[in-house]
């Protein structure tokens, strides 16, 4: 099938886009097109507009401004593969989930801000920004605003951005050292969406949980920060079975697990996977990812004892 006609815009400012938008006509921002052209192509997706923002300059920026990280609206998710792309263990984060995200060359046009604007509940870049406290930078005909992660998706592919905004950025603070990163997806094949998959950071201090942060993916009908299943691990202490053998029922992470499970997550049902198995699905990832977490800021404790003899 081919999409619907449309009318086809290149802006070269931000302004110019904005105006474009807030024309009074159905329109669709492109990015790099991961989801919007696959959605025309379907016609499930038929704007009267299409304004293409590759032309504009400065939303390709990924730049460190103290203890922030800035992401333009044109940073491609391939920017991520590496792990030293992005300081600490927020690069580490990014770099474990940025690989699941569909093949390489869409990995090569698709966009961060892209995948946020877009507000799928299978993006793992959605999770990612509600676990760590991300803010969007947003310009409409009204002027900027600011919106955290947190409230910005509001369903499935319904967010806080208005019809004439474009979303120009979005802004991680960058964890301390003393954090450790991890990731854990499930699907059913390689070229799937994730029926489930979790982010996780974990803060150790003393052998103490002191901050743990969880983001679900495809645990609801939008991200999901699973804030019942953090109070649980605060104070905790950080004991792991040797590798290779699965945490022990009683552990702190697989806790953490069940609770996410049950009192975090609100899993929709779709083909291959019911509400029940994405439930065990989020117990098990949990578990895995906050092991991954806390094996990754074990290894930068003593990168940083050895740097310091």
């Amino acid at each position: 099938m081919k999409p619907a006609a449309f009318d086809y815009v290149a802006p070269r400012t931000v302004r110019e886009a904005v105006e474009a938008l807030g024309a009074g006509r159905d329109a669709h921002v492109l990015a790099g097109g991961q989801s919007l052209i696959l959605e025309m192509r379907l016609r499930r997706a038929r704007p009267e507009v299409v304004v293409d923002i590759n032309r504009v300059p400065g939303l390709g920026r990924l730049s460190v401004d103290g203890g922030t990280l800035r992401v333009g609206a044109l940073v491609r998710h391939d920017a991520f593969e590496a792990a030293g792309a992005v300081p600490g263990p927020l690069g580490t984060l990014f770099s474990l989930a940025v690989v699941t995200i569909a093949h390489p060359p869409i990995r090569s046009r698709g966009t961060m801000v892209g995948s946020l604007a877009w507000g799928h509940p299978a993006s793992e870049w959605c999770a990612v920004a509600v676990a760590m406290d991300a803010v969007l930078e947003l310009r409409g005909s009204g002027g900027a605003r600011e919106v955290a992660a947190g409230g910005f998706f509001h369903g499935p592919f319904q967010t806080a951005r208005r019809p004439d905004e474009l979303v120009t950025a979005v802004r991680f603070p960058l964890p301390g050292a003393d954090t450790g990163a991890g990731f854990a997806e499930h699907r059913r094949t390689h070229f799937c969406f994730a029926q489930v998959a979790v982010a996780a950071t974990l803060t150790v201090r003393g052998g103490l949980v002191a901050e743990a942060r969880i983001g679900l993916v495809n645990a609801a009908d939008r991200p999901v920060r699973a804030r019942a299943a953090e109070r649980a691990l605060l104070g905790a202490e950080v004991v792991l079975p040797p590798a290779g053998h699965r945490l022990p029922g009683g552990h702190p992470f697989a806790r953490a697990g069940e609770i996410a499970a049950t009192a975090d997550a609100a899993p929709v049902a779709e083909p291959y996977a019911g509400v029940d198995y994405k439930r065990h699905a989020v117990a098990v990832l949990v578990g895995r990812a906050l092991r991954q977490a806390a094996e990754d800021q074990r290894s930068r404790a003593a990168v940083h004892r050895g740097g310091h003899r």
